[in-house]
């Protein structure tokens, strides 16, 4: 066994860290539940999508309930968490589940990966905590542990070259791999909180933009006022105090991304109208 794994399952084992079994996804294997925390998780922080992935549960409980929602609601319960996109994507996903695979959620990473908005993380996440699966992943608190053992006198590391050290971790651990995960991200979490910043030697890594006067924080207001009522452009500029052309350009986007339509000269959300 390398030693890079003996460190890691040596201090996963311990309790020189704080457990995160308060997490409300962490107290479920139903994997539609597990779903809607990974798809919140992604660029947010866990604090944050607690109180969101509570009060979206209570109005959508289930792959079915969902499925059954109009988008315009959707995106109400999801108001304020940003990245308005993924709340698209995982009612996208819940009509799959339930016209596609007859409203059972599939069981294989492979099937999981092919509903809207998951890619390879997030379906091998969702297979592992909810199904136990064995499967061999990457996320950004796995990355920090690895390289404050291994990495040392890396610049930039591709997550393939993580996945060998994953792998050994997983196949000499004597807990199940949804419980290795959490222990694995908790881990993690707690290195960085403790000061560790190592993810920039992903190549991976890319900084986050700063959400004040960026594209996201305007795309963000216009949905908050087309939540309110239907408008025209000119009348989202004028509310908003911001330029048309810059209004125009982010309703195209929004319009590219399933959000918004145009129809009887205003925009609207999709499937309000």
């Amino acid at each position: 066994m390398h030693k890079v794994v003996r460190d890691i399952l040596r201090i996963l084992d311990g309790d020189t860290y704080p457990h995160r079994d308060y997490l409300p996804w962490r107290k479920t294997n139903d994997p539609y539940k597990i779903l809607v925390s990974e798809i919140m998780l992604q660029q947010t922080q866990v604090e944050r999508v607690v109180p969101f992935y509570r009060a979206f549960l209570k109005k959508f409980p289930t792959a079915q309930a969902l499925a059954r929602a109009k988008l315009v609601d959707v995106l109400r319960v999801w108001q304020g968490l940003g990245y308005n996109r993924r709340a698209r994507y995982l009612h996208d996903a819940a009509k799959m589940i339930s016209a596609d695979f007859g409203g059972r959620f599939p069981r294989e990473a492979a099937a999981i990966e092919t509903l809207p908005g998951v890619g390879h993380y997030t379906a091998r996440a969702v297979a592992a905590f909810a199904f136990n699966s064995r499967e061999v992943f990457v996320e950004t608190n796995i990355r920090t542990v690895i390289f404050h053992h291994y990495a040392h006198g890396a610049t930039k590391l591709n997550d393939r070259e993580l996945l060998p050290i994953v792998a050994d971790v997983l196949a000499h651990a004597g807990t199940e791999p949804r419980d290795l995960y959490a222990r694995w991200m908790d881990y993690g979490a707690y290195l960085k909180k403790c000061g560790v910043r190592l993810n920039h030697k992903s190549a991976h890594y890319t900084k986050q933009t700063t959400f004040e006067g960026s594209t996201r924080q305007l795309r963000a207001a216009i949905l908050r006022e087309l939540l309110k009522k239907p408008a025209t452009s000119a009348q989202l500029s004028h509310s908003l105090k911001r330029k048309k052309e810059d209004i125009d350009r982010e309703l195209t986007d929004l319009q590219k991304d399933g959000l918004v339509i145009h129809t009887r000269n205003r925009f609207c959300i999709h499937g309000d109208q």
